[in-house]
């Protein structure tokens, strides 16, 4: 058996891609992955790392730190091959969770600009992409997690992502940094709801409305103007479900003085890779 990573990741899309047999029975039902974490490189063998370490001796690195001269030798076209070469991993919560590989070789880029050059325990990257098996040991220095083969990756830091959020207007509205500080308890709330590896329909939802969706952060500033607080996140399957998997993600807030309590929710399509919004966040009533 060959001792190249680059083999490894070969089998494995060869895995991940095969086509059913004819008369093989039931279809393979593809599992999807939404997840947010950080992307982290490391080297599968020691002749890669020896390798590295070479492209960083002839590279200009004086007077960089670790992390920026990583940065500098990823970021140059002609050290592309080394990108290649790494074993990119995925970590939720401080534990590796995936090994990344893109379903288009040429995608590679995006795993070389996710790597910082002044790393931040902020910074976090989104991974879209299909569930495959179990990495080889070849392909990660002896990991065997599962692999994401990604369709589509990106960057942001968290603090970013906060600001980027339209904050409400009127009388009541909440002051610059106290909207930050609410759309950062929200996000965290969500980030840590546990075993969240982005793979089930209700963390896929989750992820999505953290990442992409405005009203969530918007609604809450404006409960907590209100003397309410965010009492509980909670993913239920739709009852408009049918053969799609559509979930409804209900946001309780509740009165820190009189404990009346007010529900919004949002309907998600999960079924397949990419969600997306059925019905945009609206007052929830029980049934």
């Amino acid at each position: 058996m060959s001792d190249d990573p680059q083999d490894g990741r070969q089998a494995t899309m060869s895995i991940a891609t095969a086509e059913p047999e004819p008369g093989g029975g039931a279809a393979f039902a593809p599992s999807y992955v939404f997840a947010l974490g950080q992307i982290v490189p490391r080297f599968p063998t020691v002749s890669v790392e020896r390798e590295f370490a070479q492209a960083v001796g002839r590279g200009d690195t004086e007077g960089l730190t670790d992390a920026q001269a990583r940065h500098r030798v990823l970021s140059a076209r002609e050290n592309r091959y080394l990108v290649r070469q790494l074993c990119w991993t995925f970590v939720i919560e401080g534990l590796e969770n995936y090994v990344l590989l893109p379903k288009d070789p040429g995608d590679y880029e995006l795993l070389a600009e996710a790597v910082r050059a002044e790393p931040d325990r902020n910074d976090l990257d989104v991974v879209i992409g299909q569930l495959g098996p179990a990495a080889p040991p070849q392909v990660c220095g002896g990991l065997t997690l599962p692999i994401v083969f990604f369709d589509q990756l990106y960057s942001f830091d968290r603090d970013s992502l906060l600001s980027a959020i339209p904050r409400p207007e009127g009388e009541d509205a909440p002051s610059e940094e106290q909207f930050h500080a609410t759309a950062g308890e929200l996000f965290d709330r969500i980030m840590q709801v546990a075993d969240n590896a982005g793979v089930t329909g209700e963390h896929r939802a989750l992820n999505y409305l953290a990442s992409r969706y405005d009203a969530v952060y918007t609604q809450t500033a404006r409960a907590h103007a209100g003397n309410a607080s965010l009492s509980s996140v909670d993913v239920r399957r739709s009852r408009l479900a049918g053969v799609r998997d559509i979930v409804d993600v209900v946001f309780t807030y509740t009165h820190r003085t009189t404990d009346v309590v007010d529900k919004y929710f949002v309907r998600v399509d999960v079924t397949e890779e990419f969600p997306f919004l059925v019905t945009k966040l609206s007052p929830f009533y029980e049934r």
